[in-house]
């Protein structure tokens, strides 16, 4: 019979040690929206994809990311009503612990009370997993923290997730891009590469949502003025990556169109450098003897003066960010 007549049943383990519904509830995760985080050195940005089911829908009656203190902000995929009553019970221990001990709740505490809320609804009758994962951002003494908490209750400390129907090939993105010592602002530029990577149409301001919270300790949710600034500078990073080239690419280009030059009509068929007189001779060897010169002094600037990728990523950056500040300046 397999797994199949267990399906049904919350409270009672498959001979193969699953709770089968937890998995039909990760199921229900991996077919919602695309949702990510990433922690950097000085924040946490949050983002995911804001798909409406009707062009008629008011867009700005859907709030895929919320603040749960004002320090702490969570991010869902998966069913969205289920999202609404975890935030809820979340808030509600916030404020708590908050008149108990006069201070906001610690972002470990917080993830540990909302895990354990999920946890409940996997062990009781009459009741249902909750069918989302939610990303949880904060900053507090600890410094900057991203959290993952799955429907069985589980959690885990990330430096980078994703969760959703694209989460195989949007973590295989942030496992190429993340580094550690990534600013605030090129996470969000990550992030949005990353949304961008699989997302079905044309990416806008007003189709994904992005949370960051910096080292104020205070969470926000970007406006679509902000994303959209946002947008732009990762559209002219693009733009300085794809026309960007090496030397030593040109010289060998150039090396390559000195050499196979068109073959004078009048002269014999016989290749384009082959040479049918004393002076064609002479000139075919200076002309491979100069496209030599360039290709060897290509291959030697392709060893000497190439920079690490890193290197050109971080003064690219500065780039962006020195062409926008001179743009607000004005």
């Amino acid at each position: 019979m397999g797994d199949s007549q267990y399906s049904f049943s919350l409270t009672t383990f498959s001979p193969s040690g699953k709770l089968v519904q937890i998995e039909h509830a990760l199921t229900a995760v991996g077919s919602g929206q695309t949702s990510l985080g990433i922690k950097a050195a000085n924040g946490v940005v949050i983002a995911t994809e804001k798909k409406l089911p009707s062009i008629l829908v008011d867009e700005t009656s859907v709030q895929k990311i919320q603040s749960l203190t004002p320090n702490i902000g969570v991010v869902y995929s998966g069913m969205g009503p289920d999202f609404r009553v975890l935030v809820r019970k979340s808030r509600k221990q916030a404020q708590q612990y908050y008149r108990l001990y006069k201070e906001t709740i610690p972002v470990t505490q917080l993830v540990r009370e909302t895990a354990a809320v999920m946890q409940e609804f996997t062990q009781s009758g009459g009741v249902r997993p909750f069918g989302v994962s939610l990303l949880i951002a904060g900053y507090d003494d600890n410094g900057p923290q991203l959290y993952q908490v799955d429907p069985s209750g589980s959690y885990f400390s990330w430096k980078a997730s994703a969760m959703g129907k694209n989460v195989s090939n949007a973590k295989t993105f942030l496992e190429k891009r993340y580094t550690e010592d990534m600013e605030l602002d090129d996470a969000i530029h990550t992030a949005i590469l990353t949304l961008k990577e699989g997302y079905e149409g044309q990416i806008s301001a007003n189709n994904i949502e992005i949370g960051v919270i910096r080292a104020d300790r205070e969470f926000k949710v970007l406006t679509p003025a902000e994303i959209k600034d946002f947008l732009e500078e990762v559209e002219l990073k693009i733009g300085l990556s794809s026309s960007s080239s090496s030397p030593s690419a040109v010289l060998l280009l150039g090396g390559f169109g000195i050499t196979f030059k068109d073959r004078p009509p009048n002269s014999p068929r016989m290749g384009w450098c082959s040479p049918s007189t004393p002076r064609q001779l002479l000139s075919t060897i200076s002309l491979f003897a100069f496209s030599a010169g360039l290709l060897s002094y290509g291959v030697h600037l392709s060893y000497v003066n190439i920079e690490p990728q890193r290197a050109r990523t971080l003064a690219r950056d500065q780039f962006v960010r020195d062409y926008l500040r001179r743009k607000h300046d004005k």
